[in-house]
């Protein structure tokens, strides 16, 4: 049973889409539509912006969905299509586009309101994110907490396979967890080049913003279930949808228990459709039994 998997932000490189441009009708009008949508044109930045122009939230978060679910159609259009979806973090828009369960441009409105509501909350309180290696997630949840007690915002961010979290918070108190992790015996704490503590409850003035936009946005039932970072349950019915998209922000991405949970309802061949293979890397760590391809596979 194939599911389709969305990178997050990250995942960007200069160039980036240029391939799926040139190779395919439906996605050079995907990305024509994109730069009328947002106002200017994302595709030049995407195949000659420079690393840095690519780092900004503003220009990451589009570029990266654009991309994915460019991926996506080129699948689709081959009479590829999955059976499941799931998205992290930022890719789970490209993954409900990818579904059905929201149009391509309410889509790229959304994500596009979250990247600037997100950037604005990284610019209100300096913070961070660290990934933390070799520890449980018992371990790594219980020094979060002790961090957080003693006045320091500081919570396990990401869940993306097993031994590999990450944390995120106030820049104090994510570098005074870094150093209780290698205490502990964690094999790296190493702080991340981001803008800001994502999924923690420092993105809480984000998620007003994006809960009021994705209110206003048409949800329709995908045609196949889509697993939310939030509970790493698959969800149909639009309202929980929704619901869960906006509690995301705030909450951890559930990585690794959302592929087990697909592997355990049937998901055996994963594509990450997307920039990068860096959700390939981390299923094969998760589900090492199943097949782990990319959207070059078909594209």
């Amino acid at each position: 049973m194939k599911a389709f998997v969305f990178p997050g932000q990250g995942a960007q490189f200069p160039g980036m889409g240029k391939d799926l441009y040139d190779k395919w009708e439906d996605a050079k009008a995907l990305f024509l539509k994109a730069d009328e949508v947002l106002g200017y044109s994302i595709t030049q930045v995407m195949f000659e912006g420079t690393e840095e122009e690519l780092k900004q939230t503003k220009v990451t978060q589009p570029a990266v969905f654009l991309h994915s679910v460019a991926a996506a159609l080129c699948l689709r259009g081959q009479g590829v299509s999955p059976r499941m979806v799931a998205g992290h973090s930022l890719g789970e828009f490209s993954a409900l586009v990818a579904a059905g369960a929201l149009d391509f441009e309410e889509g790229l409105k959304l994500v596009y309101a979250r990247a600037m509501g997100m950037q604005e909350a990284c610019e209100r309180q300096p913070s961070t994110m660290a990934a933390v290696l070799g520890l449980d997630d018992k371990v790594v949840e219980e020094i979060c907490a002790a961090v957080a007690a003693e006045g320091h915002v500081c919570v396990a961010a990401n869940y993306n396979c097993p031994g590999q979290i990450v944390i995120s918070g106030a820049v104090e108190g994510v570098n005074e967890a870094c150093g209780r992790m290698k205490a502990a015996g964690a094999r790296r704490a190493l702080p991340l080049k981001v803008g800001g503590a994502f999924h923690s409850p420092l993105m809480m003035p984000a998620k007003i913003k994006l809960e009021e936009a994705i209110n206003k946005a048409v949800f329709h039932t995908p045609s196949c279930p889509v697993y939310q970072n939030v509970d790493a349950m698959p969800h149909t019915a639009p309202d929980e949808i929704k619901k869960n998209l906006v509690a995301q922000l705030t909450s951890p991405v559930r990585w690794t228990q959302s592929v087990k949970n697909m592997v355990a309802d049937g998901a055996d061949v994963f594509t990450e459709c997307g920039p990068g293979a860096v959700l390939q890397g981390l299923v094969r760590k998760i589900a090492p039994e199943v097949t782990v391809e990319g959207c070059q596979a078909g594209c």
